[in-house]
């Protein structure tokens, strides 16, 4: 009954953490593509290589349903992969739908014409893959009206949070928000479209100001797949045993998973 979680990296970690907070007995197998991190600055084509690649081999040990906790596979692979690649009895999710059902507060089944919400300036955070979709804007277009979203590409950030530099990481989310400002100077809520982005939410939301709203993934995904899997028990794959796997080198990428979430992750090659 596993169900798998992709990113290109360390940052869906946050995704499982926040899984297996939620659901403490459902056996998940992680896969970070370490080797080909980050997806960013990637074209589409090649995020939606390495997204096929990488989702086939989560069902290949047992997961049914994948969770792409990777913003940039989500806007750039994700719909031509539900259109014309995932077979019919597995299911491929991406993270866009949460975050649009907490914006706008409606749910993603609600297929009512768009209307205007609460709130109407929206800063968009994220890789500069994602920002060139414009998946985000697209996805909101359907649920909502009259929302102004300014998006921010943040080069640089994701490396450093691989590399373990959370200084300049830091300084690098200091300088976007200030980018972002001189463009939107005072948006209402701010999107972290990024699932490494929550480990620096407090410097974002320093940065923006306790006045603006933060939206950051994880929880919201978490709280997302258990509800679909109320709906969708059969969805759960028959995997029974949680794993973490990796394209890159399992001792490196162990040692900053580590560091990540706070205890012991062993990963083990792809």
């Amino acid at each position: 009954m596993a169900v798998g979680i992709f990113d290109s990296g360390l940052g869906g970690l946050t995704v499982l953490d926040a899984v297996q907070r939620r659901l403490p007995d459902l056996p998940l197998v992680y896969l970070g593509d370490n080797a080909h991190a980050p997806y960013g600055v990637r074209d589409a084509d090649d995020v939606y290589d390495l997204t096929t690649t990488a989702v086939d081999r989560l069902f290949q040990a047992g997961c049914d349903l994948v969770i792409l906790a990777c913003n940039t596979a989500s806007a750039a692979a994700l719909r031509r992969m539900q259109e014309s690649w995932v077979p019919a009895n597995k299911r491929v999710l991406g993270v866009f739908v949460p975050l649009i059902e907490a914006l706008t507060e409606r749910q993603w089944g609600d297929n009512s014409p768009p209307r205007e919400v609460a709130v109407k300036h929206v800063a968009l955070f994220a890789t500069p893959a994602t920002v060139s979709s414009r998946a985000f804007q697209r996805e909101l277009a359907f649920r909502a009206i009259g929302v102004d979203v300014e998006a921010q590409a943040c080069g640089g950030v994701v490396d450093a949070i691989e590399d373990g530099d959370l200084i300049l990481a830091e300084a690098l989310v200091r300088s976007h928000v200030d980018a972002l400002r001189r463009k939107m100077p005072t948006p209402e809520a701010a999107i972290l479209g990024c699932t490494h982005y929550p480990l620096m939410q407090e410097v974002f939301q320093d940065a923006l100001g306790a006045n603006v709203a933060v939206y950051s993934q994880a929880n919201l995904v978490a709280e997302s797949l258990a509800d679909y899997l109320i709906r969708h028990p059969k969805m759960t794959g028959p995997g029974e045993v949680s794993q973490f796997l990796t394209t890159g080198e399992p001792k490196r990428v162990s040692s900053r998973a580590t560091q990540f979430l706070r205890r012991q992750i062993i990963f083990e090659a792809a």
